[in-house]
């Protein structure tokens, strides 16, 4: 029997139905600027899409050249509300969106099963939106791909890059980091310190802390990888809450990130 996870944030963060998702998804895709760039990992924001959805879309459409290539994708998202010891694998067989069914790869699931810091919950999967938010944009934008979530709790830099390595493929196989950054500062402090932020994961400095960035233990990870696969970051956009749809008081930061 088929276990499925059922979406948790539409009709919150972005359109429970599925031709206005389909909509808003496209016209964000449309008017992101283009970079012409060949990723193998990104680092996309996870807020509603009224605030991040711009940024997400700038990710997203830098794979315009290596979408038709891409098979697999492995999505890490922090644990917002059940704590996590490691690295959760869900336990279902599909991720349900308006969209339609994503399948899970129960290859790479079981590729990583053994490993210390990798367990199963569904409990820490059911309304993590960190994760969510990002499956229509990769269905909007991908032909025919697995997904292998996981919700990233309290680990190691080195533990991350351990599971990445296990899962790092060819060309087939994309990597997405959903993390935002700064949370809740006043505009500018905001601007200065998310653009501290990405300086130091475009130099593939680490550690980055979870003050910056909520994905931190993830990013971490993947500047490991990076630096081990000889990536080259590429900051593809930027912005706040408060250059999208927030007031300027307190903001939440959004960067998209490219690794090639």
């Amino acid at each position: 029997m088929t276990t499925i996870r059922s979406p948790a944030v539409a009709g919150l963060f972005y359109p429970a139905d599925a031709r206005q998702l389909e909509q808003d998804v496209q016209h964000l895709l449309a008017k992101a600027e283009f970079h012409d760039t060949k990723p193998k990992a990104l680092i996309v924001p996870h807020a509603g899409y009224a605030y991040s959805g711009a940024i997400a879309a700038t990710a997203y459409a830098s794979l315009h050249s290596v979408a038709a290539a891409i098979r697999r994708v492995v999505l890490l998202g922090p644990a917002h509300r059940v704590a996590v010891h490691g690295l959760a694998l869900p336990g279902v067989d599909v991720f349900d969106t308006p969209l339609g069914n994503v399948k899970l790869d129960t290859d790479l699931a079981n590729a990583i099963s053994y490993l210390p810091q990798v367990t199963v919950s569904k409990e820490a999967h059911v309304l993590e939106h960190s994760l969510e938010v990002q499956l229509p944009f990769l269905q909007k934008v991908l032909s025919d791909f697995t997904l292998l979530p996981l919700a990233v709790g309290m680990t190691s830099a080195e533990a991350v890059a351990e599971v990445l390595e296990q899962l790092w493929g060819g060309d087939e196989t994309l990597i997405v980091i959903s993390s935002d950054l700064s949370h809740y500062l006043p505009y500018v402090t905001a601007q200065h310190v998310d653009s501290a932020t990405v300086q130091s994961i475009v130099q593939l400095r680490q550690p980055i802390d979870h003050d910056q960035a909520c994905g931190s233990a993830a990013i971490n990870g993947l500047i490991i990888a990076a630096q081990k696969h000889h990536l080259t970051p590429h900051l593809l956009d930027l912005r706040n809450s408060g250059d999208t749809a927030g007031s300027r008081d307190q903001v939440v930061g959004y960067a998209a990130i490219a690794f090639n």
